[in-house]
C-alpha cells in the first residue's frame, strides 16, 4: 500500500509543528526516563501523537505499516514519530490495557517543552483511563492488583498475598505455604481475576522467581517489580485506617495474624496510591482470602475448558462464559458471572441455595421473563457509586441512577407474583433487602430528591438540567431569561417591519456560540437593505448561507441575556454539586442494590439457557466431597452442542468409587475421547457455579479442584519443548491433586518415544490410582495400557484391598469389513478398544493409497497384542515379541516399584532451578540407573527399548 492511499483510508492526521514547537518538545522528550513497557502518547488536542520506538511500535502493531510514521525536525536530532486520530487513541488503549499483559499506557498534555503527565494506567489500573476505555463499551471485568511477599525455606515457600479491587474498592490478605510449583499461587492468581502483580526484587533470588514469572505469563498477568524496601508493614495500620469502613479493631486483629502477608499490603497501598485519593477514605472493605472455600482451578484447566472467552473464538458460544453470558443490567451481572466463573464454590448448602434459585425462575417462565425485561433498564450501578464517591459525576449520573430506582417496584411486584417451593428463599434474599430499602428513609427519599430538583420534563431533548422551581434565585434568573427573549423575539418582528422583511423567512434570527442572538438575511435579500447595512446595522460575518448582522439594541439584550445565562450555569452548577454530595450520602445503599441485582440477574441467565436450550439441562444432585460419586447420564458438552453444524451424541460417565473412579478411555482420533473428558470436567463446574446442566440426570460429588493437562500446547518459543511442557503439567498434577480433585488427562507421553511414554504414563496412571486416589478420567492412544483393570483384577482376586476401581472405556467406531471404512460412532462404551485406527483416520484425511498400503503392512508386522499379556503369567512362544515373555508376579511387583522409584526421582528434579544441561545429564543419570536395574527385571525390560 503506498502512502497516499495509506493515508486516505486511515486519514491520518497532519503532524503540525513549526521548528520552535519541535525544539521544544524534543528536548522535553529526551527528558523522560527510559521505560521498555512504557507507551506515552502526547495530548495536542485535535489528535495525539507518539515518538521514538513507541511510534515504531504503534505503526506495526495498530497501522501495520511503517508508512505510517513521519520524522520529526532532522538530523541527527529527528524523531520517529506517528499522529493517532480520537478512534485509533481508544483503540490503542482498550488493546494495551484489556487485551494485553505487556505495557502500561501514560497520557501527556501541554506544548512546546511544557509537558505534564495526566494519566496513567496499567492492566490493573485502569482508573483514569475508565471514560476512554468504557465509553462505548461495558466493563465486563473488575482487574485485581496482587502483591506476593514469598518467603523460601528447604521445605517449601511461606507466600503472604495481598491484593486489591479498585473497582468494588476491597483489599484483601492471604498467607500459605506453597510447592516448588506454586500450585496454590496460580489457582489464586486465576480465582481472584488478577491483571497485574507485584513482586520484590531479590538479589541471589533469580532461579526461586522463575517459576513465578513462568506463571505470571501463564495467567495472563503482567508483572510489575518493586523494591524490597517497598514491602513493608510500617504504618501499614494508620494507613488502613484511614480506608477501612467502620471500625479497624476487627482489621487490626486480622492483619496481626499474618507474617508475611501485611508486608505485600503495604507495598500494595503505596503502589496502588489509595492515600492520594481522598474519596478512597472510609470506603474500603477488608478480607482475608480463604483458599479452601472455592474450587482451585489453574490456567491450564481455565483454558482447557474453555471457561473464559478468547479473541481467537469464532463465536460466543465457544466459550462457557459467552453461552451462560445472558445477562440483562449494564456491566453489573456479566462482571459477577466473570467471578463466579473463576471461584466455583464448595459448600454443598450454598451451591444448592443457587440451584433452589435458579429451579425457581426455571419453572415459572412469566416470572423469569417479567424479571430480565427490567433488569434490562437497570444502569451500572456499581461504576456510577464508584465515580460518584469520587464526584466525577454530572447530572446525568444521577438521573441514571433514579431511572434504575424507578424500576424496583416493578422488579419487586414480579418477584411478589412467584409462589413456587421456593417463596421462603426468594422472600429473605430479594425481597426483604429490597423492602428495606425502598422506604421513605432510603432510596425512596433519594427518587423524591430527583424529582424535586431535576427538570425531568427537559430529558426528552437530551438536556439534563435543575429544575428552576428548586431554588428561589435559579427561579428568579429563569424568569429573567424567559422575558429577555421575549423582548428578542419581539425586536424580531419590529426589525423585520423596519426592514420590509417577511420574519422567518426573510430576517432570521439565528442563537449561536460566537456573536449570541444576530439577525441573518440570504445573499438574495441583501441587496434590499444593503444601505441600511452600511449606515444603521452592523454587519459581523457574510458567508454563502447569508449575511449575519445586529443593531445597537440586539446586541444590548444579547449581552443582558447572555449574563443572565451565565450566572443560570453558575447558580445550577452550585446546586448540581449540592444534589451530588446528597446522592453520596445513600452510596452504601447502592452498593447493597448493586450486589442483590446482579445476583439476581446472573442466576435468571442460568435459568434462561436451561430453559431456552432445545435439549435437556438438569438440577444437579450435589454431595460433599467425602460421599458420593460423580454420575452424568445423557451428558453433554455445553458449548459444543451450542455450535450451528453439531449434531451432538450424548455420553453417560459414572465416576464410581471402587467401581470407575479412574477411568481409561481409548479408541480412534476424532472418535470423541477430548470433548467427553472435557464435558465431564465443564458439568461438575457448571454444578458448582450453581447452574443448571446439560444432561438428562446428573448427581456431582463437589470436588476442590480440576486438574487437566490436554493438548500438546508447543512452548518452544519460552525454550520449553512440547515434552517437557507435558512433564511440568503432569508434575504439577501429581504433587496438586488430592483425593478431592477432578483429573482429566488426554494423551499423554506422546512427545517421547513410544516405550518412554507407556512407561510414564504406566508409573503416572499407577501414582494417581494408589497415591492420589482422585476421580479420573485418562484418555490415552496407548492402548496397552487397559491391563492396568486386569491387573487390579488380578489384585482383587489374590485377597489385596481394591484402592481405587479401574474402569475401561472406549469410544466406539465401525469399520466395515470389506471396504475397510472406518465411521466415528462417538458413542462411550464400557470395555478396551484393541487396536488403533490410526491408519483409518490417514484414509480419511486422503493419504495416498500405496501410503496407506505400506501402514497396514508395517502395522500387521508389529500386532499380536492383547491387554493381559503386561500382566499375564502364561507362556508364550520363543519368537514371540519381547514384551510377550513370560512374566512372574515378584517380578512385576518388583519392576513396578522401580518404575515409581523412577517417577518420583523425576518429578522430583527442581526443573525450574536448572539449566538445560544439567537437566540432561540428571535425566540420563536416572534413566541409566533405571535400565541398569532393568536387566534382572523382565517386565521392566518391554519398556527399554533395546540397543541393537
Amino acid at each position: 500500500m503506498g502512502d497516499t492511499d495509506f493515508h486516505e483510508s486511515n486519514q491520518l492526521p497532519e503532524l503540525k509543528l513549526d521548528s520552535k514547537q519541535a525544539q521544544g518538545f524534543l528536548s522535553f522528550f529526551k527528558t523522560l526516563p527510559e521505560d521498555p513497557r512504557a507507551v506515552r502518547l502526547f495530548d495536542r488536542r485535535d489528535y495525539y501523537t507518539a515518538h521514538g520506538e513507541n511510534a515504531t511500535f504503534i505503526a506495526k502493531t495498530y497501522y501495520h505499516t511503517t508508512t505510517a510514521m513521519r520524522q520529526l525536525s532532522n538530523g541527527s536530532d529527528c524523531l520517529s514519530s506517528v499522529s493517532i486520530n480520537r478512534n485509533m487513541f481508544e483503540t490503542i488503549a482498550r488493546d494495551l490495557l484489556l487485551d494485553r499483559t505487556d505495557h502500561t499506557l501514560e497520557l501527556y498534555e501541554g506544548s512546546g517543552s511544557n509537558w505534564k503527565l495526566v494519566k496513567s494506567g496499567t492492566p490493573g489500573t485502569l482508573g483514569s483511563f475508565e471514560d476512554v476505555l468504557f465509553a462505548n463499551i461495558e466493563m465486563q471485568d473488575s482487574p485485581v492488583v496482587v502483591a506476593l511477599n514469598p518467603n523460601f525455606r528447604e521445605n517449601g515457600c511461606t507466600v503472604g498475598l495481598s491484593y486489591v479491587d479498585l473497582n468494588r474498592r476491597v483489599l484483601g490478605l492471604a498467607e500459605f505455604l506453597d510447592d516448588s510449583h506454586f500450585t496454590n499461587v496460580e489457582s489464586t492468581l486465576v480465582a481472584l481475576g488478577c491483571k497485574e502483580c507485584l513482586l520484590p526484587i531479590e538479589a541471589g533470588k533469580a532461579s526461586e522467581y522463575r517459576v513465578l514469572h513462568d506463571i505470571m505469563d501463564k495467567c495472563g498477568v503482567m508483572l510489575t517489580e518493586r523494591k524490597k524496601n517497598e514491602f513493608k508493614a510500617r504504618d501499614l495500620m494508620q494507613d488502613l485506617g484511614r480506608l477501612i469502613k467502620g471500625t479497624t479493631e476487627p482489621v487490626r486483629d486480622m492483619v496481626s495474624g499474618f507474617e508475611f502477608a501485611p508486608a505485600a499490603l503495604g507495598a500494595l497501598v503505596s503502589y496502588a496510591e489509595l492515600l492520594g485519593d481522598e474519596s478512597n477514605y472510609g470506603n474500603y472493605s477488608f478480607q482475608k482470602y480463604n483458599l479452601d472455600l472455592y474450587m482451585r482451578l489453574d490456567s491450564t484447566a481455565m483454558r482447557a475448558l474453555n471457561v473464559l472467552e478468547n479473541k481467537t473464538d469464532a463465536n460466543k458460544n465457544f466459550s462457557l462464559f459467552g453461552l451462560l453470558n445472558r445477562t440483562c443490567t449494564a456491566g453489573m451481572g456479566k462482571r459477577l458471572l466473570h467471578m463466579w466463573l473463576k471461584q466455583p464454590l464448595l459448600d454443598v448448602e450454598e451451591i444448592n441455595t443457587r440451584l433452589d434459585l435458579v429451579q425457581a425462575f426455571v419453572e415459572d417462565a412469566t416470572v423469569r421473563q417479567n424479571l430480565r425485561q427490567h433488569l434490562r433498564r437497570i444502569s451500572d450501578i456499581e461504576r456510577l457509586v464508584r465515580n460518584l464517591e469520587k464526584r466525577r459525576v454530572g447530572l446525568h449520573h444521577i438521573v441514571k441512577l433514579y431511572q434504575s430506582c424507578i424500576r424496583l417496584p416493578f422488579i419487586k411486584s414480579a418477584l411478589e407474583d412467584y409462589n413456587g417451593q421456593f417463596s421462603l428463599s426468594i422472600k429473605e434474599r430479594y425481597l426483604q433487602p429490597l423492602e428495606l430499602w425502598t422506604d421513605d428513609d432510603h432510596l425512596n427519599k433519594f427518587v423524591s430528591l430527583v424529582e424535586t430538583s431535576v427538570d425531568l420534563d427537559q430529558l426528552d431533548n437530551g438536556e439534563y438540567m435543575i429544575s428552576p422551581g428548586y431554588d428561589s434565585a435559579l427561579c428568579v434568573l429563569k424568569e429573567e431569561q424567559e422575558t429577555l427573549e421575549k423582548e428578542i423575539h419581539k425586536l424580531h418582528k419590529q426589525t423585520a417591519i423596519d426592514l420590509d422583511l417577511p420574519a422567518d423567512k426573510g430576517l432570521k434570527l439565528d442563537k449561536g456560540t460566537q456573536f449570541g442572538y444576530v439577525f441573518r438575511i440570504t445573499k438574495k435579500e441583501e441587496p434590499k437593505i444593503r444601505q441600511k447595512l452600511t449606515t444603521q446595522l452592523i454587519v459581523l460575518e457574510t458567508r454563502k448561507d447569508g449575511v449575519k448582522f445586529t443593531n445597537t439594541k440586539l446586541k444590548k439584550l444579547g449581552d443582558q441575556y447572555q449574563k443572565v445565562v451565565d450566572d443560570y450555569k453558575n447558580c445550577q452548577k452550585e446546586l448540581v454539586n449540592r444534589v451530588v454530595e446528597t446522592t453520596a450520602t445513600f452510596s452504601a445503599v447502592f452498593e447493597s442494590l448493586a450486589a442483590i441485582l446482579s445476583e439476581l440477574d446472573v442466576l435468571l441467565s442460568f435459568a434462561d439457557l436451561a430453559s431456552s436450550c432445545p435439549t435437556t439441562y438438569t438440577r444437579p444432585d450435589i454431595t460433599p466431597a467425602d460421599v458420593g460419586d460423580i454420575i452424568l447420564e445423557g451428558s453433554r458438552h455445553p458449548c459444543v452442542e451450542a455450535q450451528d453444524w453439531v449434531n451432538f451424541i450424548p455420553n453417560d460417565c459414572k465416576l464410581v468409587r471402587g467401581k470407575s473412579w479412574f477411568q481409561i478411555i481409548t479408541g480412534p482420533n476424532m472418535g470423541g475421547k477430548s470433548t467427553y473428558i472435557r464435558q465431564v470436567g465443564v458439568n461438575v463446574l457448571m454444578a458448582q457455579v450453581g447452574s443448571f446442566v446439560p444432561c438428562d440426570k446428573a448427581s456431582i460429588s463437589v470436588r476442590d479442584s480440576i486438574f487437566a493437562r490436554v493438548g500438546a500446547g508447543d512452548c518452544q518459543l519460552h525454550g520449553v519443548s512440547t515434552f517437557m511442557q507435558e512433564m511440568l503439567e503432569t508434575a504439577s498434577i501429581l504433587k496438586g491433586a488430592s483425593d478431592k480433585s477432578l483429573i482429566i488427562i488426554d494423551e499423554l507421553g506422546r512427545g517421547t518415544s513410544t516405550y518412554d511414554g507407556f512407561g510414564l504414563a504406566w508409573a503416572i496412571c499407577e501414582h494417581l490410582v494408589q497415591v492420589v486416589k482422585a476421580p479420573t478420567l485418562f484418555a490415552t492412544h496407548f492402548h496397552e495400557l487397559t491391563a492396568l483393570a486386569d491387573k487390579e483384577a488380578d489384585n482383587t482376586s489374590d485377597g489385596k484391598p481394591k484402592v481405587a476401581g479401574i474402569a475401561n472405556y472406549h469410544v466406539s467406531a465401525h469399520i466395515d469389513s470389506s471396504s475397510h471404512k472406518l465411521t466415528m460412532l462417538y458413542k462411550v462404551e464400557q470395555g478396551a478398544c484393541d487396536q488403533s485406527f490410526g491408519i483409518h483416520v490417514a484414509e480419511f484425511a486422503n493419504f495416498p493409497g500405496s501410503v496407506v498400503a505400506l501402514a497396514r503392512e508395517k502395522a500387521s508386522e508389529l500386532e499380536g497384542f492383547s491387554p493381559s499379556d503386561i500382566v499375564s503369567n502364561d507362556t508364550t512362544d520363543e519368537g514371540e515379541l519381547k514384551r510377550k515373555r513370560q512374566i512372574d508376579h515378584d517380578d512385576i511387583s518388583r519392576g513396578q516399584t522401580r518404575a515409581r522409584r523412577f517417577l518420583k526421582e523425576f518429578s522430583n528434579l527442581p526443573m525450574e532451578k536448572m539449566d538445560l544441561d544439567h537437566l540432561c545429564d540428571k535425566v540420563t543419570e536416572i534413566k541409566g540407573g533405571l535400565e541398569k536395574d532393568a536387566a534382572n527385571c523382565q517386565w521392566l525390560q518391554q519398556f527399554i527399548p533395546s540397543r541393537s
